[in-house]
């Protein structure tokens, strides 16, 4: 199969236009309709409906495309295993992150990024509500949560160690919990509507405390909120006890405006910040620069734990 042909096809399916599609790849006019009408004769289908007014997608054609744009990947993906990729990476990454996470340490990076590759755009959507990654289209994204969706193939960035906190007004107002059991007594912050995580006593004399859950079971969070920061803040104001990641908080439990709650005990949840992508995805050259660039800038050991 003719790949320039195809690779003609995408750009003038994107542009909706053979003859500026063909410009793009130095053909002329009527080199591009003849290449285009060779790939349709292969297929035994056509791909654009064309008119003296306007190109649009046939209904084979818009069914093609997808594969065609497959095909294009597995050949930028062959070259660049092999060490014959193009000196400059070029195209439009789409990336989903948490906001939370994204906002502290992707967001600031990026001049540096793009100065390194002028080539990629970059299309982000930033939420602490998760997305379905391949219903949305993205490239790659970030998750923090133990990955279990087997369409998925996934890069462990850092470990994400979860602690409970609270402030110090708080627990001054409140007493601070001393067992999981003494946390039903208090004022609970919780993200989302998310499942109890089971909390563990580390050693040593493990096997002497109980174990526990928050939010415990049966007991009603006072606060629920579906954007990380804007709890991390409710909770240095006082408003509980709240879980929130390491790397969210790590700073403010340096300086004291927030407190670990039952530091003897664990978040047994097994959850790390992964960079995914769809199984069916090809790995293209942009998304493997920006997997590099996010494991040489945040990667193991993360910046938190420097």
């Amino acid at each position: 199969m003719d790949i320039e042909g195809i690779r003609l096809f995408v750009m003038a399916a994107d542009m909706l236009n053979i003859s500026a599609a063909g410009r793009q790849l130095d053909l002329a006019p009527a080199v591009s309709s003849a290449r285009l009408s060779k790939l349709e004769k292969q297929l035994g289908a056509d791909l654009l409906h064309r008119s003296t007014r306007k190109v649009s997608l046939s209904l084979e054609g818009a069914e093609f495309l997808p594969f065609a744009r497959e095909i294009l990947a597995q050949e930028e993906a062959a070259k660049a295993a092999l060490g014959h990729s193009n000196a400059e990476v070029t195209g439009t990454l789409r990336f989903a992150a948490s906001s939370t996470f994204a906002q502290r340490y992707v967001v600031p990076l990026l001049p540096e990024f793009l100065e390194r590759y002028p080539g990629i755009n970059l299309d982000l959507k930033l939420s602490d509500t998760q997305m379905n990654l391949i219903d949305g289209g993205y490239d790659l994204a970030l998750r923090n949560y133990a990955i279990e969706d087997s369409s998925l193939r996934a890069r462990k960035l850092a470990h994400d160690q979860r602690i409970l906190c609270a402030s110090p007004r708080y627990l001054a107002k409140h007493n601070t919990p001393v067992t999981p059991d003494d946390l039903s007594e208090h004022q609970l912050l919780s993200f989302g509507g998310g499942k109890p995580r089971k909390l563990m006593p580390v050693p040593p004399n493990s096997h002497e405390r109980p174990t526990g859950e928050f939010p415990p079971r049966g007991v009603r969070n006072r606060v629920q909120c579906d954007d990380g920061n804007s709890m991390k803040i409710a909770t240095e104001a006082g408003a509980g006890i709240a879980m929130h990641s390491v790397w969210s908080v790590y700073e403010e439990i340096r300086e004291g405006s927030l407190v670990r709650v039952l530091p003897d005990y664990e978040v047994d949840d097994h959850s790390a910040i992964w960079l995914v992508y769809p199984k069916s995805n090809v790995l293209t050259a942009k998304v493997r620069v920006f997997i590099d660039f996010l494991l040489e800038k945040i990667g193991d050991p993360p910046v938190w734990e420097r």
